[in-house]
């Protein structure tokens, strides 16, 4: 699965407008300047995500943007959904109707990505904006099982 510039830009610039917008409205320019991202692209994810409800704009000079929520209550998953991007690690358009395979039906490890999906979904659904400030991402990362292969087992022996 990769997730292309239009989610990570997205949770990119509202990382940015939590840091910054405690005491006033963040200007789109601020965040462009200080993030290296284009202006036009990030007025055209902001026009999504005031539609979702996740900012609010502010008229007038001095004007800007501001979290619609508090950042604790706002989900990384929830920025990457408002602007459109799919998390989903299969290579399904809807499987509804449409398999992976030109035949409609499943390929053998479509189960497999669509579980994957699935937890990238649960994990970014865990995380908010306050945890990225705060850098605090790591108690959410659990250790993969140790899993026994045949030399292991062998020197175990």
């Amino acid at each position: 699965m990769k997730l292309s510039t239009k989610g990570r830009y997205a949770v990119m610039a509202m990382v940015d407008l939590a840091r910054h917008a405690q005491v006033k409205p963040v200007s789109l320019s601020d965040i462009a300047t200080r993030q290296e991202i284009s202006l036009s692209y990030l007025e055209q994810l902001f026009a999504r995500l005031r539609r979702a409800g996740l900012v609010k704009s502010v008229r007038g000079p001095g004007g800007g943007y501001r979290l619609a929520r508090g950042s604790a209550d706002t989900r990384v998953s929830e920025i990457i959904l408002a602007v459109d991007e799919p998390i989903s690690a299969t290579r399904c358009t809807e499987m509804g109707a449409t398999g992976c395979r030109a035949d409609r039906s499943k390929c053998l490890t479509h189960d497999l990505w669509e579980e994957l999906g699935n937890q990238i979904h649960l994990f970014l659904n865990s995380v908010t904006l306050l945890d990225v400030l705060e850098r605090k991402l790591a108690p959410r990362l659990i250790e993969a099982p140790q899993v026994a292969n045949s030399d292991t087992m062998a020197a175990a022996s």
